[in-house]
């Protein structure tokens, strides 16, 4: 209703400014009856009342249409009325959102292609790394240290580009499963040995061994590989042990990666867990890019996870992810 007298204040301006004119004229003319001058405007003041009351109900959808929100895209192509100028605005909006979904399905597209070409290009990369960490494995001289440390990270950031790229197709690459905790966080652990053997950091693992959660083991496991990472890194030269524990309450677990290293400083942490906010340990430490607990938080979100985070600076770090309980062994 608003809009619609805000649409039409210049009519009714206009019409009384009409009206005016009209009762001057006739005064100049010499016509001096007041009745019949006051029943003319009268008369055509009820039409003029109701040519704005038919034009309102004619244009009664579209009015509404105008000024309720939209809640999805697809509202804005509902029909509006019969009226010319409700057809000619539903044309419009019919026009313009079918050059938005033909632009979405070009984009789309060559998003879908990008990643196509990311997944391939990482695979291919793999390869000649396999080779090299096994042409250096048994080297013993220190210089070989270092290319192993180099390889490691390049196959860090090899997988952290294929699960960034996975993440929008993630319910295409998702198995929801019982996971023996106790089993993958040893498996991951392992995986990390060169990490935690050149930073002389080592872990302390004490997970319930009869513990089983429901997740994904792949991408639980890959979240667990960035946790480790960033706690040995804000650990070396401050600490030599990272604790991995998990506790159980109710029908939930959580599994604690705790590192008593460099921490977080107070105006940081509620932005780690933002995309490529490295903040001051980034700055301080180099290597960051990041994405780590970013990627950690969007793997736990589309678990059905929780990651909670506690930080002082100085203090040390402790990263907890709730998880969905599917069993606990018997002993």
């Amino acid at each position: 209703m608003r809009l619609f007298w805000r649409e039409h204040i210049p009519l009714v301006v206009m019409y009384a400014g009409q009206l005016l004119l009209t009762v001057y004229m006739c005064r100049l003319s010499g016509f001096r009856n007041t009745f019949d001058l006051v029943y003319i405007c009268m008369v055509n003041t009820a039409l003029f009342v109701f040519y704005l009351i038919y034009r309102y109900i004619r244009h009664f959808r579209m009015y509404q249409r105008l000024t309720r929100p939209l809640s999805s895209i697809d509202e804005s192509v509902e029909f509006v009325g019969h009226a010319p100028l409700a057809d000619a605005l539903g044309h419009l909006l019919q026009g313009k959102y079918r050059l938005y979904q033909n632009d979405i399905w070009r984009y789309r597209k060559k998003l879908d292609d990008h990643i196509t070409f990311i997944n391939q290009w990482v695979h291919q990369m793999k390869t000649p790394l396999s080779v090299m960490h096994l042409a250096v494995q048994k080297e013993t001289d220190p210089f070989f240290d270092s290319m192993r440390e180099e390889i490691d990270k390049l196959k860090k950031g090899l997988d952290t580009v294929l699960y960034t790229s996975r993440l929008d197709a993630f319910e295409q690459d998702f198995v929801a499963e019982p996971v023996h905790l106790r089993q993958l966080v040893g498996k991951v652990a392992a995986e990390h040995k060169n990490l935690w053997i050149r930073n002389k950091v080592f872990p302390e693992i004490q997970v319930d061994d009869r513990l089983m959660v429901m997740s994904d083991d792949k991408w639980l496991a890959f979240a667990l590989g960035q946790l480790i990472t960033n706690a040995v890194r804000y650990s070396a030269g401050a600490s030599n042990r990272v604790l991995i524990t998990s506790e159980v309450r109710g029908q939930q677990a959580f599994l604690e990666i705790r590192d008593n290293g460099a921490g977080i400083p107070k105006q940081d942490v509620k932005r780690v867990f933002d995309a490529y906010f490295t903040g001051e340990n980034g700055r301080r430490f180099g290597e960051s890019t990041g994405m780590g607990l970013y990627l950690v938080r969007e793997i736990a979100s589309k678990l059905d996870h929780r990651v909670e985070l506690e930080s002082e600076q100085g203090q040390g770090t402790a990263v907890r992810i709730w998880m969905g309980i599917a069993h606990v062994q018997a002993p």
